[in-house]
């Protein structure tokens, strides 16, 4: 079944995802006359973070993202990872403020920060806003920690992205400033949009990354993925992140990606999904549910005054 949906002659600007603290978690209020915070940045197959320690000034962080992720005029980031070390939660931010509802590579990256900083074993769960997850440490090699994750089970409700879409489509078909485009929809805790039939380049990605994400068929906008089939065994993929743009890697992406072929039948259960920025092992276990493995590495420690941002 494939469906289709066109193109108005605007696409609406949206800020989504705001969300209200974790119980638990400490409202920043009480750090609103904190000027240094101390934050620890990882990298995750490229896909960079900046790591905040709670109880800290989450608010006024969040309130300077977009200066803050800003490769040249700030300390450069996919966004920023909030870590409570009390009760192992985690929130993630992206450079528009926006909160993400699931980052395989922020949690991977809060795995790291968990082990590293804070002693962590090798077997825990880290807390996000819809669930527990399970991680499991596989190697640690100086600041690197390789970590398996539980994404859990892809779903392909178009109401579960949401996309305004009936039931579960085996594809739609999406009108663009930029040309058709073919697509398979995917939520892993986050909503996806893996294109088939495109060049996997990151000059086609940068060109149909931001008219997808805000295209009128997701409400709440998208996280894109332009991917190609290797073999049965690797997939390639070129990824645009909803609130970050242009992406060099990550986890949830490669999930709904693995999902997607999967789905069509073009690739076996375990599969290996290749991003500019490394690849990332991704499979399918016995209930159905995606697990992924990969790296994240401590890369430096700052010291950021808020004011000087203001």
């Amino acid at each position: 079944m494939c469906q289709s949906l066109r193109r108005p002659n605007e696409i609406p600007h949206q800020i989504l995802n705001s969300r209200q603290p974790l119980d638990g978690v400490a409202n920043s209020s009480e750090f609103a006359t904190v000027s240094q915070v101390d934050l620890i940045k990882y990298q995750a197959l490229g896909n960079d973070y900046l790591v905040l320690d709670l109880p800290g000034p989450l608010d006024e962080m969040v309130a300077i993202m977009p200066a803050l992720c800003d490769r040249h005029l700030g300390l450069g980031s996919d966004g920023l990872v909030a870590f409570d070390p009390r009760v192992m939660s985690v929130r993630i931010f992206n450079p528009d403020r926006s909160e993400a509802q699931k980052s395989g590579n922020g949690l991977r990256i809060a795995a790291a920060h968990a082990v590293l900083e804070h002693g962590a074993p090798e077997r825990f769960d880290l807390r996000t806003l819809d669930r527990s997850n399970a991680i499991r440490i596989l190697a640690r090699t100086g600041a690197e920690i390789i970590s398996e994750l539980d994404i859990g089970r892809p779903s392909f409700r178009a109401a579960d992205l949401p996309a305004n879409f009936d039931g579960e489509p085996d594809q739609v078909e999406l009108e663009t400033r930029a040309g058709p485009v073919e697509a398979v929809l995917v939520s892993v805790g986050n909503p996806h949009c893996v294109v088939f039939g495109q060049p996997v380049t990151r000059d086609r990605c940068l060109e149909l990354g931001p008219l997808l994400e805000r295209h009128p068929a997701f409400p709440q906008r998208t996280n894109v993925q332009l991917c190609e089939v290797m073999d049965r065994a690797r997939v390639r993929a070129e990824i645009w992140e909803r609130g970050a743009g242009y992406t060099l890697a990550s986890g949830t992406s490669a999930s709904a990606v693995a999902a997607a072929c999967m789905r069509r039948g073009l690739v076996d259960a375990r599969v290996t999904v290749q991003m500019p920025g490394g690849d990332l092992a991704v499979w399918r276990d016995s209930g159905g549910s995606l697990v992924q493995s990969g790296p994240a590495r401590r890369v430096y420690r700052a010291r950021v005054d808020l004011a000087d941002f203001a």
